[in-house]
């Protein structure tokens, strides 16, 4: 069995440069790489090699015939050339896997058919039975790649993706595969740095990926030596003389691996939920004596190899997937690189990330950078060298060149960009007027930014000892790369400007919310947070969704309605958590409603009120307010309706439009108000109009300018207001 064959080796994107030089030092010849594949010559001791020992290749194809294709009959006639005898019983089973097209054949399922077709009516002529289909775990797994009209038929020798190493049956949200995680290890020069005995840590472990591919190369372990099923084991063509001999061969080499002094491989993971099933995947790897994984937070993370040696720093913290996150997590790049700076001097780091921007926010300068692709998601490999003439000191990121005087013991933090320090002298300049203005008036929850410079898009409101922090989505005119830089420029001076440490520091991206969108949940942390305002108490969550449960611009409408509840029945119409209906209460208001259709803020509202005592005399109601409004015959004095600019639900027919429908939800509620009552009108759409018909039918009178405190002062269109009663 030493005739050579065609084998093709695939790999994850990107990977097939480093795949190559694997290939070829396992023995594949005239070996030149393809878009995420590889393809040579080897006799089948190398095919198994490559099967056994490739970290990097998702399957080994061994190719069976080549030819032409211009249609499907000729698709059908080149398989049924094979000699299949020789591959598969008849009486067995196999699976067909078809990829490309032409000739004909757009359809996979159509090609992968009139493989299968060829392949059992061969059989059956010879033998008068035919094989089953089997896609789990079939005795051959046929592959058909269809280019050009040309078509290359092969057998899978690896059967399922060699990337499946079979001890990780437990994993984390977004876990790397094993390949990719290898691949990675391989370009930070993991393999060089455990061939001199170095250490390796990963601050940010999860279920120890990282943890285990570095375990594996450290002691020289075939990555599928533990595989009990392969694509060939039930393949009339396999030698399985040959198979015993290489494995083995890969068990002494493991076992005189796992004989020396173990490396240190250490990883620490924030989230308990993690620790055990990586140390079980790690006991499955056989690598329990080598590597150890702790609970620990990034903040406190500190290598402590034995006997001082340095190594590799790998890592691969989260990218950001759904809208704002990139924003949410610099702080963690940015803890990261001080962690880096502080704990790991003379230690080479990799950075493993689909967000190289907040990459370079660490403080520290790379000096290679390396592209790779998880799934479909480009990514860096962001390679440092934790030294102090690396460290980022200047405003544009200049090199420090000079070391520390005390060594490691002074260490100079990355300083604000020249925009970053504007934004924070912005926002220093107005927490010291509007902080005094709101310690005198005792309000706890305020705005001290709102887009004041216009290429810092933010909204930045204080909860007590928390910011909340709402990111203006860029309008499509400017550069999102520009627009990014300026954001994270921003929110790297937040925690200096504020003098809030970063986990009291809340991110959120803001655009136009319609329909569903407005109560949709962000997160599902669960942390509310009481404040105080008009002697009132309220819950605010500033975690879990787009609005905190505390819309801090109509403040002064809420103290009105508190000044002028008393004995009055009290209606609020899209109460939201119902604020204003706790104010009017406290103003000892005779009753109070209120009406959302949404049972998740109803339930906010139910406890906004029991907080502050009040339970008797307080109606809140599940509905559709203009259904409700339709249907109600109560009467009332004081009615405050902020209705959403779009609203609809599965329980409300159509849609509401604030601009289409405010006339006749207003006329709706001015039918319910009370001889001498006052109706408030207010929303934030703006371009909204008040129709000029309700100045005819009602008193109007526009009282924006009284509704608005010192700071929303500089935001005259945060929102509208009108008090609207009966001529």
């Amino acid at each position: 069995m030493s005739d050579l064959h065609d084998l093709f080796l695939t790999c994850p994107k990107g990977l097939d440069g480093l795949l190559l030089e694997e290939a070829q030092a396992l023995g594949l010849t005239e070996a030149r790489a393809q878009v995420s594949a590889i393809r040579g010559k080897g006799d089948l001791e190398t095919a198994y090699r490559l099967c056994l020992w490739s970290r990097l290749a998702n399957r080994v194809l061994l190719v069976l015939s080549r030819f032409p294709v211009s249609n499907a009959e000729d698709l059908y006639l080149g398989v049924n050339a094979v000699s299949w005898s020789d591959h598969l019983d008849a009486g067995g089973s196999l699976a067909v896997e078809f990829s490309g097209k032409g000739s004909g054949i757009d359809n996979t399922h159509f090609g992968a058919l009139k493989v299968k077709d060829a392949i059992v009516d061969n059989l059956r002529a010879e033998f008068g039975k035919r094989p089953t289909v089997d896609k789990v775990n079939p005795d051959i797994r046929v592959h058909l790649h269809l280019d050009r009209g040309q078509a290359v038929l092969s057998l899978d020798l690896s059967g399922h993706s060699l990337h499946q190493r079979g001890y990780r049956l437990q994993q984390g949200a977004a876990p790397l595969k094993e390949n990719l995680a290898a691949a990675v290890l391989i370009r930070a020069g993991w393999p060089k740095i455990a061939a001199e005995g170095g250490a390796l840590s990963d601050p940010m472990c999860g279920v120890g990926t990282f943890l285990i591919e570095a375990g594996l190369i450290a002691a020289d372990i075939a990555p599928n030596l533990k595989r009990e099923r392969w694509g060939f084991s039930n393949w009339l063509g396999h030698v399985p003389a040959i198979w015993k001999k290489l494995i083995e061969e890969a068990q002494q080499r493991a076992e005189a691996g796992l004989a020396r002094t173990p490396l240190w491989i250490r990883g620490y993971e924030a989230d308990p939920r993690l620790i055990q099933p990586a140390r079980n995947n790690i006991e499955r790897s056989g690598l329990a004596e080598w590597v150890k994984i702790y609970q620990g937070e990034l903040a406190t993370f500190e290598p402590r190899p034995d006997k001082g040696q340095k190594g590799l720093i790998i890592c691969n913290p989260p990218y950001g997937e759904r809208l704002g996150d990139e924003a949410s997590l610099l702080y963690l790049y940015q803890h990261l690189g001080e962690r880096l700076r502080q704990s790991c001097l003379g230690w080479s780091a990799g950075v493993f990330t689909g967000a190289p921007e907040l990459g370079k926010r660490m403080g520290i300068r790379s000096h290679k950078q390396y592209a790779f692709f998880n799934g479909a998601l480009p990514c860096k490999l962001i390679m440092l060298e934790v030294e102090p003439r690396q460290f980022v000191t200047g405003e544009r990121g200049e090199r420090s060149d000079a070391a520390p005087a005390q060594g490691a013991a002074v260490i100079e933090q990355a300083r604000l960009s020249e925009g970053g320090q504007m934004f924070a002298n912005r926002l220093q300049k107005n927490v010291k007027a509007l902080g005094k203005w709101a310690r005198k008036e005792k309000i706890e929850c305020y705005r001290v930014y709102d887009a004041d410079m216009p290429e810092y898009a933010l909204a930045v409101d204080l909860y007590r000892d928390w910011a909340h922090v709402q990111e203006y989505a860029a309008p499509k005119s400017i550069d999102p790369e520009k627009a990014q830089i300026r954001l994270l420029d921003a929110l790297a001076a937040l925690p200096q400007a504020l003098g809030i440490p970063t986990e009291r520091i809340v991110i959120k991206r803001r655009e136009r919310q319609t329909g569903k969108k407005q109560y949709e949940r962000q997160n599902a942390e669960g942390r509310f947070m009481e404040v105080e305002e008009g002697g009132v108490k309220l819950l605010v969550n500033l975690t879990d969704y787009l609005d905190t449960g505390l819309f801090l611009d109509h403040r002064p409408i809420r103290l009105r309605i508190q000044r002028e509840a008393a004995g009055k029945r009290f209606l609020n119409l899209f109460c939201y958590t119902a604020t204003a209906t706790v104010h009017a209460a406290k103003g000892d208001a005779r009753s109070t409603t209120s009406v959302d259709l949404s049972k998740t803020y109803l339930d906010w509202a139910r406890r906004n009120l029991s907080l502050n005592g009040f339970s008797d005399k307080q109606r809140l109601v599940q509905s559709d307010v203009m259904e409700w409004l339709r249907e109600d015959r109560g009467e009332y004095d004081l009615v405050f309706i902020d209705p959403p600019t779009f609203s609809n639900s599965k329980r409300m027919e159509g849609v509401f439009d604030v601009q289409r429908d405010h006339v006749e939800l207003i006329d709706l509620a001015m039918a319910r108000l009370a001889r001498g009552g006052v109706l408030y009108f207010s929303n934030n759409f703006r371009k909204f109009e008040l129709d000029e018909g309700l100045a005819a039918r009602y008193q109007v009178e526009e009282i924006s300018a009284q509704t608005l405190d010192q700071d929303f002062a500089r935001n005259s269109k945060i929102h509208r207001a009108w008090r609207i009663s009966v001529r």
